[in-house]
C-alpha cells in the first residue's frame, strides 16, 4: 500500500464511524419510510444471427426526519448467438449443410453499493459514508471494491427540485483481469459527486449525476460516471424510463490480445493492451416502484 493511501485509509474509517453513529431516541421515535423500485429491461432478437439483453436494478430507500439509506444491486448481461455452416458434398446440387451454433458474450456488467446520509441540524448539510463492488470484465477489471465518507450539502431541497453536491475521501481495491506489472491494486483518492433532480411535470421526472473520482496516487488514473435519465409515470406504482450512461476511465484496465506475425500467422503468445477509455449505455426499462 502506498503512502498516500495509508494516510488516507484511516480519515475514511474514521469518517465512516462518525457518519453511522447511533442516532438519537428522539430520531428513532420517528421510524424510517421506505420504498423499492425496481427496473426491467430485455431485449432478444433472432433469425440468421440471435442475440439478447438482460438489465436489472432495485434499489431500497430509507428517510427519516435526519437520516437515509440507499442500498441498489443490478446488473447487465449481453449475448449473442452465432451459425457457423459448412457444406460437404460432390457440387452445387449434391450437398448437406452443417451448422454449429456458437454464443458469446458481449457485455457483462454487475454492481452493489450502499450509502447513508445524516444531516446536521436544521440545515441541508449532512456527512455520508458508503462502500460498493462492482464486476465488469469487458472492460478489465473482475472485482472493484470502493470506501468512501465525507461531506455535502443540498443547495436546493423543495419537492419538485434537488440539487446536491459532495467530497468524500476513498479507498479502492481493484483486482484486473491482466493486472499491469507493479501496479498497486489498493489505493486512497477523493471522490466528487453533483446530483440534480427535477419533476418537469405531474408524470413526468428528469435526473442526473456525475462523479468524478480521482487516484491519489497516480493523479493520471482519473474516472467518471455520467447518467441522465425521464421516467414518465404510467400507472401508480408503474413507469416507463429512458437512461443514457457514459463512463470513462483515463487509465482503463489491460486486455490480453493474441499475437500473430505480418503474415498473420499465430504465434501462440499474447500482448496487453488498454481497453477503451469510453463505455456507453442507453437503457430502456420499466421500473416498479412499491
Amino acid at each position: 500500500m502506498s503512502i498516500t493511501a495509508r494516510r488516507i485509509a484511516p480519515l475514511v474509517t474514521l469518517a465512516a464511524l462518525v457518519t453511522v453513529s447511533p442516532v438519537r431516541a428522539q430520531d428513532e421515535a420517528e421510524p424510517f419510510v421506505w420504498e423499492n423500485s425496481t427496473e426491467l429491461a430485455f431485449v432478444t432478437a433472432s433469425g440468421n444471427a440471435s442475440s439478447s439483453t438482460l438489465g436489472l436494478k432495485s434499489a431500497l430507500d430509507g428517510k427519516g426526519p435526519v437520516s437515509a439509506f440507499k442500498l441498489e444491486i443490478g446488473g447487465l448481461r449481453s449475448s449473442s448467438k452465432f451459425t457457423d455452416r459448412t457444406a460437404n458434398g460432390t457440387g452445387q446440387t449434391d450437398f448437406q449443410i452443417n451448422e454449429t451454433i456458437r454464443e458469446e458474450k458481449s457485455a457483462e456488467n454487475y454492481f452493489a453499493r450502499t450509502r447513508f446520509d445524516r444531516n446536521l441540524g436544521e440545515h441541508n448539510f449532512f456527512v455520508f459514508g458508503g462502500a460498493g463492488w462492482e464486476r465488469n470484465t469487458f472492460s478489465g477489471f473482475n472485482n472493484r471494491v470502493s470506501l468512501v465518507a465525507g461531506v455535502g450539502d443540498a443547495f436546493v431541497n423543495t419537492d419538485r427540485t434537488l440539487f446536491k453536491a459532495d467530497i468524500g475521501g476513498t479507498y479502492t481495491i481493484q483486482k484486473d483481469v491482466e493486472p499491469a506489472p507493479g501496479k498497486d491494486d489498493g489505493f486512497g483518492g477523493v471522490r466528487a459527486n453533483i446530483e440534480f433532480t427535477r419533476d418537469l411535470t405531474e408524470t413526468t421526472d428528469f435526473a442526473t449525476t456525475l462523479i468524478a473520482d480521482e487516484n491519489l496516487s497516480d493523479t493520471e488514473d482519473l474516472r467518471l460516471d455520467w447518467l441522465a435519465s425521464i421516467s414518465v409515470t404510467l400507472t401508480q406504482g408503474l413507469a416507463l424510463k429512458t437512461s443514457y450512461r457514459v463512463l470513462f476511465d483515463n487509465q482503463p484496465a489491460l486486455l490480453s490480445v493474441p499475437l500473430f506475425d505480418l503474415g498473420n500467422n499465430p504465434l501462440d503468445q499474447t500482448v496487453l493492451v488498454p481497453s477503451k477509455k469510453f463505455d456507453n449505455f442507453l437503457t430502456f426499462s420499466l421500473v416498479i416502484s412499491l
